[in-house]
């Protein structure tokens, strides 16, 4: 099969012939319809989160047709994905199911978690394998290349949202895939959003207005009202005092990503008055379940940027550039 192999930061990923993954106990083998680019993507690609092994095939967000299963994955069964089903794979690729985090329903901490393009070869390829339990059935409604930011944009960012709390007055800073797909949940819920973007990008900021964004303006400006909650979806950290400077006493600020450069140091006042702090880390199976079942129902639009497999650097660099508006997606079946 054709892959893209990740082989060292700074170097482009090389697209090559590579055997195709044999399904091993618990795994499914699925045949690649589609696979999301996250900036996490970028993230590893660009040496900001060591990759724990080399090559490595990134992609995180996978749409995939199930071609067969390994040892231990029951056939039929309706918890374990059946040939020729289409499902999704995330972020979240394994975790031990026995630590005191996987008991209490934290299995996005388990300290033996293992995350899809990371530890496991990921969906820039044209097979993938996967763990048949962290995989899900993708509503009908979202053609394949459509689905595939619903993996990792949409899941995480929901809980992203949900850790917001019951915020009505909510801020996104950085308007891009994922903000792109809870806008229009938090619109669904009756939120107002505030959506910033870097300043002179008056695309993104015509972008979120044109998907419900009561305001738009630059990120390192003043909100125009309190806000009750804020999520930081741009790796930046000089955006966390804004941020906190922007939400209301008792206030909530959620930073999305997984990776984030420096946070500039702040006057305690800004913390003050109850104000929250907090980060979220990867997703549960409980998140993938209740965001798949909501999605159809509002129903959610991802818009999508889509490249061939043979441009994924181009496809990166554009996401590093911020050039996309919504969701970058590569399709291997060119």
């Amino acid at each position: 099969m054709r892959a893209a192999l990740f082989s060292r930061p700074g170097l482009p990923l090389q697209i090559t012939a590579v055997p195709v993954p044999v399904a091993g106990p618990g795994q499914i083998l699925l045949r690649v319809l589609a696979c999301g680019v996250c900036r996490t993507d970028l993230h590893i690609v660009d040496g900001e989160l060591p990759a724990p092994r080399v090559p490595l095939i990134p992609g995180h967000q996978i749409v995939g047709i199930v071609e067969g299963a390994g040892p231990g994955v029951a056939q039929p069964a309706p918890a374990q994905p059946a040939p020729g089903q289409r499902v999704g794979v995330p972020w979240l690729g394994y975790s031990c199911g026995e630590c005191a985090f996987c008991a209490s329903g934290q299995e996005n901490l388990c300290d033996q978690a293992r995350f899809t393009g990371l530890h496991i070869d990921g969906g820039f390829a044209e097979y993938a394998s996967a763990d048949a339990r962290f995989c899900f059935p993708l509503p009908s409604g979202f053609d394949d290349l459509q689905a595939a930011p619903l993996l990792c944009a949409g899941l995480i960012g929901y809980r992203a949202l949900r850790t917001a709390g019951d915020a009505r007055r909510l801020g996104f800073y950085g308007f891009g895939s994922a903000a792109h797909i809870l806008v229009q949940v938090a619109r669904h819920q009756k939120r107002r959003v505030f959506a910033f973007v870097r300043p002179g990008d008056r695309a993104a900021r015509e972008f979120a207005l044109r998907l419900g964004a009561d305001w738009a303006g630059d990120s390192t400006g003043p909100a125009p009202e309190l806000l009750d909650a804020a999520i930081i979806f741009a790796p930046d950290g000089a955006l966390v005092p804004l941020a906190l400077k922007a939400v209301r006493k008792g206030g909530t600020v959620v930073c999305a990503g997984i990776h984030m450069s420096d946070i500039p140091s702040f006057p305690y006042k800004d913390l003050w008055e109850e104000r929250t702090m907090r980060s979220v880390a990867n997703l549960t199976r409980q998140d993938a379940r209740e965001f798949l079942e909501l999605a159809p129902r509002i129903p959610i639009r991802t818009e999508v940027e889509v490249h061939p497999l043979s441009e994924v650097n181009e496809a990166l660099a554009r996401l590093r550039s911020g050039a996309v508006s919504g969701s970058v997606v590569i399709d291997p079946r060119d």
